[in-house]
C-alpha cells in the first residue's frame, strides 16, 4: 500500500508515520516530503498513491497549489491547524478533515472511514452518503465557539477578563497565568493543553511549553540562536521566545 504524507513539520510527521505504521498490518510504501514543489514532482514521477494525508500550508505555500496543477485521483485525509480552508479541501478529494492538535483516535476514525469507503463493497455508495455526513461535522466543527472570557478569583472579589484583552498566557511551576494589557497577571483555572483547546487558533498560539501569545498584542520579533525567535509583546519588556519545533509553525501563522 503506497501513501503519500504532504506535511512540512518534522515532528508531526514522525508522529504521524508512528500512527500508520501502528495502524496498517500489511507492508506500507510511506513518502514524506515538505512542499507543493516536492509533492508534485512525485506524483508525476510515480502516480497516484492508494492515500494521500495532507497539511495545507506547507514549506512554500497552500497544497491546493499541487491539486490544481495534478489531477489527483487519490482520497486525501487533511490534517491542519487552520479551519478556513474547509471548503476547499472537500472541493479536492477530501474524505476527513482533522483540525490540529487531534487526538490518535481521531486519525483511527479517519482511517477506519477510508478502509469503508475504498475497501469494501458498496465504497460507491458510503462515499456519496458519508461525504455528506463528514461534512456537515466538519463544517459544525469549524463554527465551534471559542472562550471568550475568563472568570477571575480575587481577595476582593470575582470579575471577568475579557480574551480580547489578554496579550498572552504564560505557565509557572503549577499555575497558569493570564497577563491583561496592563501587564497584570491573573491566575486561571486551566492548563496550558486546555488553553490551547478553547482559544481562538486564529488569535492565540502556543510559541512554547509555557507561553501562549496573542496575536494583536505582538510588538516586534528577533532572530534568536538555533533558528529560534525573540518575540516582543506590547506592555512588557521581557521577550518571549519560540521553541525550536514551533518556530516554524509560528512564521506561518503570523505570516
Amino acid at each position: 500500500m503506497k501513501i503519500l504524507l504532504l506535511e512540512d513539520e518534522k515532528l508531526a510527521a514522525q508522529k504521524l508515520l508512528q500512527l500508520l505504521y501502528a495502524y496498517f498490518e500489511h507492508e506500507l510504501e510511506i513518502k514524506w516530503v515538505q512542499s507543493v514543489q516536492q509533492g508534485l514532482k512525485y506524483l508525476k514521477e510515480n502516480g497516484d498513491p492508494d492515500l494521500i494525508l495532507s497539511d495545507i500550508e506547507l514549506l512554500d505555500g497552500k497544497v491546493f497549489r499541487l491539486y490544481e496543477q495534478y489531477e489527483v485521483k487519490s482520497p486525501i485525509i487533511f490534517a491542519t491547524a487552520y479551519d478556513q480552508y474547509l471548503l476547499e479541501a472537500f472541493q479536492t478529494n477530501g474524505i476527513a478533515y482533522l483540525l490540529k492538535p487531534y487526538a490518535d483516535e481521531d486519525l483511527k476514525k479517519a482511517l477506519d472511514k477510508y478502509l469503508t469507503l475504498f475497501h469494501s463493497e458498496d465504497k460507491g455508495q458510503a462515499l456519496n452518503t458519508t461525504m455528506i455526513e463528514e461534512l456537515k461535522s466538519a463544517l459544525a466543527s469549524s463554527q465551534k465557539e471559542y472562550k471568550k472570557r475568563f472568570t477571575i478569583k480575587k481577595t476582593s472579589g470575582i470579575f471577568l477578563l475579557k480574551t480580547e484583552d489578554i496579550a498572552y498566557f504564560t505557565a509557572s511551576d503549577d499555575l497558569v497565568f493570564a497577563m491583561d494589557t496592563k501587564n497584570k497577571r491573573h491566575v486561571v483555572n486551566y492548563r496550558m493543553s486546555d488553553l490551547e483547546a478553547i482559544l481562538d487558533p486564529a488569535i492565540f498560539f502556543r510559541i512554547n511549553r509555557s507561553d501562549i501569545i496573542n496575536i494583536n498584542f505582538i510588538e516586534k520579533m528577533e532572530a534568536y540562536f538555533g533558528n529560534r525567535l525573540v518575540v516582543s509583546m506590547k506592555n512588557n519588556k521581557i521577550g518571549l521566545k519560540t521553541s525550536g519545533p514551533k518556530t516554524a509553525a509560528f512564521r506561518k501563522w503570523v505570516g
